[in-house]
């Protein structure tokens, strides 16, 4: 009986080079990921999320004449918070501040929801005409200033 020790199994190179590489990927994705917050975080989010907001408020208004919910209780609570946040457009976007034409947009735009506000829609055919204003008012701005 030999008492000599069998020789330990060689472990193949592309396997060490195969767990490098993955480790790379890892390290690559996790510092991608990183520098994409890092710079989102610089980002100035007001704009979007004035925007978003009454996006959100304008397509409640649609959904509100689809189901034919046209009620002043469904249709009223829209109608101020797009005014309110009328009121946030020429701070939100301070490059555009002193445009004249931008502050024109965004007067035009408070006046329809202005109207809307004193004399509220009583039917659908009324909360339709009125969608369609602010549809226009916000379609008239962002043909002269939407990228």
């Amino acid at each position: 009986m030999s008492t000599t020790p069998s020789p330990a199994p060689k472990s193949s190179a592309f396997g060490r080079y195969f767990f490098l590489f993955l480790l790379g990927l890892v390290v690559g994705a996790v510092a991608a990921v990183m520098a994409m917050r890092a710079i989102d975080a610089r980002r100035d989010h007001y704009p979007g999320a004035v925007m978003n907001v009454m996006q959100a408020h304008a397509s409640q208004l649609k959904t509100s004449l689809e189901a034919n919910r046209c009620g002043a209780t469904d249709i009223l609570p829209h109608l101020q918070s797009l005014r309110t946040m009328a009121n946030d457009i020429e701070p939100a976007f301070g490059d555009l501040r002193e445009d004249e034409r931008f502050a024109k947009h965004a007067s035009q735009l408070r006046a329809t929801l202005d109207g809307a506000l004193a004399s509220p829609p009583l039917n659908c055919a009324g909360v339709g005409a009125t969608a369609g204003k602010i549809g226009e008012a916000c379609k008239a701005c962002h043909q002269d200033f939407r990228n």
